[in-house]
């Protein structure tokens, strides 16, 4: 299992995917605030659907609090900083179960403090074509998740 947290995110049918993503594949996920809408928006709950109920989903007033709870839990978790100035491509990464997968706003990434705190090793890119910014979030959260689960038998998946 991951935990995939979403800092600061801005669009709500990006998290409500994200969410629905989550639940299908048994990761947790983690909302930093301030968030860019309200949990209640209509097409969060259209893109999310019924996945909210089986989906576990844990909001946090700032990275700092969504960390100590997510280590309080698993010690040995590490972060992968996902961002277009990540140091390797996220198939060079090796993750282990309880990882953090760790995504920025959709309008701007993660801040350069955040990424400057994570080891270079475990700042994470999609490899794409020069001139592109980035991928849509919800894109860029399956495809790195996914390599993750890869990488880890798809335990607990069938």
């Amino acid at each position: 299992m991951f935990h995939v947290v979403l800092f600061e995110p801005e669009i709500p049918p990006n998290t409500g995917n994200i969410m629905r993503l989550c639940a299908n594949t048994g990761c947790e996920l983690h909302l930093v605030e301030p968030l860019g809408f309200s949990l209640d928006e209509k097409r969060l709950r259209r893109a999310g659907m019924d996945y909210r109920d089986i989906s576990v989903v844990t909001n946090h007033r700032n990275w700092e609090e969504c960390l100590q709870t997510i280590c309080a839990k698993s010690p040995s978790t590490r972060v992968f900083a996902c961002t277009t100035k990540g140091s390797q491509a996220h198939t060079k990464a090796v993750f282990q179960s309880g990882d953090i997968i760790l995504m920025g706003p959709e309008t701007r990434g993660l801040p350069l403090s955040i990424i400057e705190s994570t080891p270079a090793e475990y700042r994470i890119r999609i490899p794409m074509a020069p001139e592109s910014r980035s991928l849509n979030l919800s894109n860029a959260t399956a495809v790195i998740l996914y390599e993750a689960l890869r990488q880890t038998g798809f335990e607990g998946l069938s």
